[in-house]
């Protein structure tokens, strides 16, 4: 193999017991990807040879969570000896004995480093012909980060950790971003005499460039511009921070990609999302995992969709969606409820407290206020009155209502599944539809009215209602 080729190694065999959580730390989810995912999606960018997350801590439920979206990856177990440097001693074993590339090395904790920051940094070690290069940065608070002791000439001489630096090395501001790259020899010659004679009793890749100093070797530094770009993910605050910067950028993407946001400050978009040029997206508007947006829609305020299909020119407000797919010109909301398998036709309408689930709605189709739509299928140019209800749930299983072209319902209709309304059928106000309708019947549920004189009076003496009756008897 080629010096060119690239190994990749990401970090992720830690407790994060400073996250307090069931949750693995590197699967707490930013931007709807768990940390360690943002990480391996910026790998994927790289066009490494070779891909390998080093697990231990919850080993079983992090493959489970990657091993899908991310099949190319090789996960190495860590032992039992802690530390940086054990981690990288195995993941580099695990690489083919014939690799001879570079080897960049990530904490799946770091979910800001972007692919064009990662690839500069490969390039620029490679241009300077070292046996490793450190990526850090110079920032106000260097608390809890490893810092870089340059020599008289300015070159790295080693990195400290924050429990084992002096109180000289402490006030050090630029800190290792814990982010390096390595020609594979190097790491192979000198991990074996990575010790374990420090305060935490751990085996520190920082360690390597002391070693390579002391063999006379240059060890080069590179100085990131963003800063953010090396924040980590150690407690809660962190996670809420790293979030917030990334939802951030996200949303600039898309602002240049020509989408009107009317609110950043309100508006959360997952990674995966899609956007066309003039969607509009308003105020306190959530978007996640693959949800798509075609040209034209708007969506807010007060809307969350989930892997939901909206699309050109449809409207969606003050609604929550999930799986579902939403048709051109089509509106939905206020307060629309789409469950999974929901399907709205072009100039359809999903109107206000409206519940709807598995449930194909067809081409200009209305459901427009109080109604519940289950497991149904409907077709073309129908209006489904207020309080439909398809009944769909027998207390044992679920069954289908199927409703034609051009069929009307009355307010309260309940259509009792399994059932079928025939194209152009309608039904009266209150009815209660157990059997098949035929195509243009009407359908009603009737009971002569029947009236008590008296009742109240009666039943109800002396209270206002009982009084008023009085009044009115009185006057006739």
């Amino acid at each position: 193999m080629t010096q060119n080729t690239l190994a990749i190694i990401v970090l992720a065999a830690g407790q994060g017991t400073r996250m307090k959580s069931r949750l693995p730390k590197v699967l707490h989810p930013i931007a709807g990807r768990p940390l360690v995912g943002h990480v391996l999606a910026t790998a994927g960018h790289l066009h490494a040879e070779y891909i390998e997350v080093v697990v231990r801590h919850e080993r079983d439920r992090i493959v489970a969570a990657l091993a899908e979206d991310h099949p190319g990856v090789l996960f190495v177990d860590q032992d039992e000896i802690p530390g940086t440097g054990r981690a990288v001693q195995l993941a580099v074993d695990a690489l083919p004995a014939d690799f001879a590339g570079d080897v960049l090395v990530l904490s799946g904790d770091c979910p800001l480093a972007d692919a064009d920051t990662l690839g500069a940094f490969v390039a620029e070690h490679r241009a300077a012909d070292v046996p490793a290069t450190l990526m850090t940065a110079v920032v106000a608070d260097p608390t809890g980060y490893g810092r870089i002791v340059r020599d008289a000439d300015g070159d790295v001489d080693r990195i400290v950790e924050q429990k084992d630096a002096t109180p000289e090395e402490a006030a050090i501001h630029e800190i290792n971003a814990g982010m390096y790259v390595f020609r594979v020899e190097t790491l192979r010659r000198y991990l074996p005499e990575v010790g374990s004679e420090n305060a935490q009793g751990e085996m520190y890749l920082t360690d390597v460039p002391g070693l390579l100093r002391r063999d006379g070797a240059r060890v080069a530094a590179s100085v990131v511009a963003d800063v953010a770009v090396t924040y980590g993910v150690n407690d809660r605050v962190q996670l809420a921070e790293v979030g917030r910067i990334m939802n951030e950028r996200i949303l600039r993407r898309w602002q240049r990609e020509g989408v009107t946001i009317q609110d950043p400050a309100t508006t959360w978009i997952d990674d995966d999302v899609t956007l066309a040029p003039d969607v509009t997206i308003l105020p306190n508007t959530y978007l996640h995992r693959a949800t798509s947006i075609a040209t034209g829609a708007t969506v807010g305020p007060d809307t969350t969709l989930v892997s939901t299909e909206v699309g050109e020119d449809a409207e969606v407000r003050r609604s929550e969606a999930t799986l579902a797919v939403i048709g051109p010109r089509a509106t939905v909301g206020p307060f629309s409820y789409l469950r999974a398998g929901t399907t709205l036709g072009a100039d359809g309408k999903i109107g206000a407290y409206v519940e709807t689930k598995n449930a194909q709605i067809g081409d200009g189709s209305k459901v427009p206020h109080l109604s519940y739509v289950g497991d149904a299928t409907v077709g073309r140019g129908v209006n489904l009155g207020a309080s439909t209800i398809t009944a769909n749930y027998d207390d044992v299983n679920k069954h289908r209502t199927e409703i034609g072209d051009e069929v009307h319902t009355g307010s309260h209709t309940v259509l009792v599944a399994p059932v079928r309304l025939g194209d152009g059928a309608k039904t009266g106000a209150g009815a209660v539809v157990r059997k098949d309708v035929p195509a243009g019947a009407l359908a009603m549920s009737v009971a002569p009215q029947r009236n008590i004189e008296g009742w109240v009076e009666k039943n109800r003496a002396g209270t206002a209602a009982a009084e008023a009756a009085s009044r009115a008897d009185s006057a006739e």
